[in-house]
Formats: C-alpha cells, structure tokens, sequence
C-alpha cells in the first residue's frame, strides 16, 4: 500500500504516511485512510518523508482531509516535506491551511 494510516492508542492522532507518487491514483487509499475512523482524531499528521511527487490533486486531497477533520478548527499538519513538495506547498499557499514542516 502507498498510503499507510496509524491511530495513536488513545485515539488523538492519526498519522497519515504517503509512500511514493501522491497523485490521482491514491485518491481512494488516501480518502479512506481517514474517513473509515468512527471518531475525529484531535490531531492529523500526514507524512511525506517517503513520497516522490505531489501534484495538484494531491493538493485537493489535502483540502478535502483538512474539511473532513473540521475545517479551520482542525489541526492538520504536514511534517517531512522534501524540498521539491515544500516548494509546491509554498506556491499554492498550503502553509496559511497547515503547519508544514
């Protein structure tokens, strides 16, 4: 699997690791990576360290996560960017939506 999802054991973080392309073709893993869970996690961490490529649709899926995890009042962050993703991240303005590290 190129997406990999990890509840923390009191339920307050998920941790989201994207392996490889992160693309139109991880849309389905991606999605349900957070929306199988019965309760929102306090905290949303999706790791990059691993992937390859981010293109817009990538971008769109993190939106779409970030909504589903409550919007402007969810803590989404985005931890391990290459520097390729962060240049990405930076132009599209992601950093005014998540903590980017």
């Amino acid at each position: 699997m190129a997406v990999l999802a990890e509840l923390s054991s009191d339920k307050k973080k998920l941790t989201i690791s994207v392996k490889g392309r992160f693309d139109f073709g991880r849309h389905q893993e991606f999605r349900e990576s957070y929306e199988r869970l019965n309760d929102r996690p306090e905290l949303v961490v999706v790791d990059l360290k691993e992937a390859t490529y981010l293109d817009s649709s990538a971008l769109g899926m993190l939106l779409l996560l970030r909504d589903h995890a409550g919007g402007d009042d969810a803590d989404v962050r985005v931890i391990n960017c290459s520097p390729d993703v962060g240049k990405i991240l930076a132009i599209s303005n992601f950093h005014k939506l998540f903590e980017i590290s």
